[in-house]
């Protein structure tokens, strides 16, 4: 009897890589959480970030059918992952398995995730404050991700974060001082292969890469390895136009 064909590949660098630029690359992705009134499936979209240590946040309303699930029950789901042109399905995606926590108002987390959620989500700054309105983290448990036609991978949640990530504050520091970098972001966005004719702007950093926004077009930068400190990073960036190389894809 012939071997039945392995649908599951050895997860590698290059899988995970992928992974963590479709979860840090995502302006939004789609929710799935425990209806408490059903026990159905409840998928909804939520607006994401990633804190520094590149666990996934959402900001919603307590009067939303998914923050009343994931009050009820932590447990839900992301996907990430946009389609192209032709066939959806052979485009990369990927869904995480992941555990809910809520971020206490007048924290210090509160307040990092709010800065980093609004440096990409500028918008949200109308609504960040309700009182109806909170974050959650959503700690990755485990991940599968689908490559495109044959290329199906079994992450763990740890594949997804970023080890010793630092002191969040200086990183937050350093956000602020790159978003008055009109001028370099542009350099970078052309120097990394973000999309042309965007109005590039620096959204955020830490210590695995550098997220761009131009319009409603969001551009992650991984590093190929993390950067020892946000100094280095600003250093670099810094001088693109004198033409010092950043660290590559």
């Amino acid at each position: 009897m012939a071997d039945k064909p392995q649908v599951l590949r050895e997860t590698d660098d290059e899988a995970r890589r992928l992974a963590r630029l479709l979860v840090r690359g995502a302006r939004f992705m789609a929710l799935g959480v425990i209806d408490p009134e059903t026990g159905f499936p409840s998928v909804s979209r939520a607006l994401t970030a990633t804190d520094f240590d590149g666990v996934p946040v959402i900001l919603v309303s307590a009067l939303s059918g998914h923050t009343k699930g994931l009050a009820a029950d932590p447990r839900c789901s992301l996907l990430a992952g946009e389609p192209g042109k032709g066939d959806p399905l052979a485009h990369p995606r990927i869904t995480l398995q992941c555990r809910a926590d809520t971020v206490e108002r007048d924290t210090e987390d509160h307040a990092r995730i709010r800065h980093r959620f609004l440096g990409r989500h500028p918008k949200a700054s109308l609504y960040v404050d309700f009182p109806d309105f909170r974050f959650f983290r959503l700690l990755p448990q485990t991940a599968s991700l689908n490559g495109g036609f044959g290329r199906a991978y079994v992450l763990a949640g740890s594949d997804l974060l970023i080890e010793e990530p630092g002191n969040g504050r200086e990183w937050l520091e350093l956000q602020d001082r790159l978003k008055e970098m009109a001028e370099a972001a542009a350099l970078c966005a052309e120097q990394w292969g973000a999309e042309k004719g965007r109005p590039w702007r620096f959204a955020g950093v830490d210590r695995s890469g550098v997220d761009l926004v131009g319009g409603d077009l969001h551009f992650r930068h991984e590093f190929a390895t993390p950067a020892a400190s946000p100094g280095i990073v600003f250093d670099c960036i810094s001088n693109v136009a004198k033409v010092i190389p950043l660290p590559e894809n």
